[in-house]
């Protein structure tokens, strides 16, 4: 799903916006949440999943194609964790038949 797909989505479901105003709120929507991960927390979304951040630190690594050695520097991924409802959402329960 793309960033226009999910402002036509919010523009059908919610309706009362223009397609501009819809555009605007997923902006604004994306701009808090880059802002929030920028300023090292963590984000949580009820029913959905979490955001965290994760600081790595520095290590050796090889290089693929060479083989050599080469030092990884430290830095800070983002990682998802779905919820429960959410797991339940992407692998139904299968019913015995």
């Amino acid at each position: 799903m793309t960033k226009a797909e999910i402002v036509q989505a919010l523009y059908d479901r919610v309706g009362g916006f223009s397609k501009k105003e819809s555009a605007d709120l997923v902006d604004l929507v994306f701009e808090m949440m880059k802002e929030t991960l920028g300023g090292g927390e963590n984000i949580k979304v009820s029913g959905f999943g979490n955001f965290v951040l994760r600081d790595k630190r520095q290590r050796t690594g090889r290089n693929p194609r060479t083989g050599d050695p080469m030092e990884i520097r430290e830095r800070r991924v983002l990682t998802f964790k779905r919820s429960n409802k959410l797991r339940g959402i992407l692998n139904p329960a299968r019913k015995a038949g």
